[in-house]
C-alpha cells in the first residue's frame, strides 16, 4: 500500500504560562516517527496529556510543528497546508454549531466552504440521520450530533478522515454504533486517522496502533501482534483450599508461570487451547476448585508492560 502521511521526528514545545522550578517549556511532543498506509484505520492511543490531539493538529494544519517533517498526500504541511486541507476531513474533540440551523443548512454551508454542492441525502444517510435534514442542530442528542460532525467532515469528499477522541462522553450503545459507522466509511476507501483513550476501541477498530505516553511513540503494530509479543498471553485463576504441587502441570510446557497466593492460584499459559487440559489435571489430582475465570491479554497488558505503569482512562 501507498504511504498517505509520513510524520519524521515531530517535535512540539509549548511556552509555560508560570514556571516551575526553572522549567519554562513544555515538550508536547518529542521526536516521533510514523507512517499511515492508504486504506487503513491508524490509531494513536494513550491517556490525557500523552500528546495525541497535538500530532493531530499539526498533521491537521492547525498548528505548526517546532522541528521534523510531515508529508500528507504528497504535500508538505508548512508549504502546502491549503493543499491538505482541500483534501482531509477533521472532526475535533468538540464542534460548535449554529444552534438555529438545520443539518441540511449547515452541510451547505460546509460544502460552500470548499466551492461544492453538499449531497445531503447521502451524508446524512450515511450517518443514519437522512430524516433529520431539517432538524435544528440543537435538538440532537449527544451521539447524532457526533454523527453529524462526521457528516459534516465529509462535505468535500476527504482522502483522508481526522477523528479526535469521536466516542467522548457516548453511552456504550451510541459508542457501538459510532464504531460501526468508522468502519463503514473506511469500507469506502478512506483513510481514518483515529485518536482514542479506549483501549477496547483502539483494538477492535484499528488495523494498525502507535501506542504513545508522554509525548513518545512506545510501539506500533497491528493489535493482535502487540499483544502477541507479550509470552504469556493467557491468565487462568481460580480458588482452592488444598495446597497445590506445581509438578501436576510439568507435562505442560505451555504453562509459563504460577502463582500462588492462597486461596488464589494463577497459571499464565502461552496457548490458549491447554485450558481445559489444565481442568482436566485439576480433577485427575483431585484438586477442589472454584472461581475459575480466564483472562487474555489486551491492549492495556501491552501498555502496561511498555511503560511499567497501569493505563488511566479519563
Amino acid at each position: 500500500m501507498n504511504q498517505v502521511i509520513k510524520v519524521q521526528n515531530l517535535t512540539k514545545t509549548y511556552p509555560l504560562p508560570r514556571a516551575k522550578d526553572g522549567v519554562k517549556t513544555l515538550q508536547a511532543v518529542k521526536g516521533i516517527s510514523f507512517s499511515v498506509e492508504k486504506g487503513e484505520i491508524f490509531g494513536i492511543l494513550g491517556p490525557n496529556g500523552a500528546g495525541k490531539t497535538t500530532t493531530l493538529e499539526i498533521i491537521e494544519g492547525l498548528k505548526n510543528q517546532n522541528s521534523g517533517s510531515i508529508n500528507v498526500l504528497g504535500f508538505d504541511n508548512l508549504k502546502s497546508g491549503d493543499e491538505i486541507k482541500k483534501r482531509i476531513g477533521v472532526q475535533l474533540q468538540s464542534s460548535q454549531y449554529f444552534p438555529y440551523l438545520g443539518l441540511g443548512e449547515l452541510l451547505d454551508l460546509f460544502a460552500s466552504l470548499y466551492g461544492q454542492n453538499a449531497d445531503k441525502p447521502t451524508l446524512l444517510g450515511l450517518v443514519d440521520l437522512k430524516e433529520k435534514e431539517n432538524e435544528q442542530v440543537k435538538n440532537l442528542s449527544g451521539g447524532q450530533k457526533q454523527r453529524f460532525t462526521i457528516a459534516s467532515s465529509l462535505v468535500n469528499q476527504p482522502d483522508i478522515l481526522f477523528l479526535d477522541e469521536p466516542t467522548t462522553g457516548l453511552d456504550p450503545a451510541a459508542r457501538r454504533q459510532m464504531w460501526k459507522l468508522i468502519k463503514d466509511i473506511n469500507s469506502k476507501g478512506i483513510t481514518v486517522v483515529i485518536t482514542t483513550h479506549y483501549m477496547e476501541e483502539a483494538e477492535f477498530l484499528c488495523h494498525r496502533v502507535a501506542i504513545m505516553d508522554k509525548g513518545q511513540i512506545l510501539e506500533i503494530d497491528e493489535p493482535r501482534k502487540l499483544i502477541e509479543k507479550i509470552s504469556d498471553t493467557t491468565q487462568v485463576a481460580f480458588l482452592t483450599d488444598q495446597n497445590l504441587d506445581e509438578k501436576i502441570f510439568s507435562s505442560l510446557p505451555e504453562v509459563a508461570k504460577i502463582y500462588t497466593n492462597y486461596p488464589k492460584i494463577i497459571i499464565e499459559l502461552s496457548n490458549l487451547d491447554k485450558i481445559s487440559t489444565i481442568v482436566k489435571i485439576l480433577k485427575d489430582n483431585n484438586i477442589p476448585f472454584s472461581g475459575f475465570t480466564v483472562k487474555t491479554a489486551s491492549l492495556e497488558d501491552v501498555y502496561l508492560d511498555l511503560t511499567g505503569h497501569e493505563y488511566e482512562e479519563e
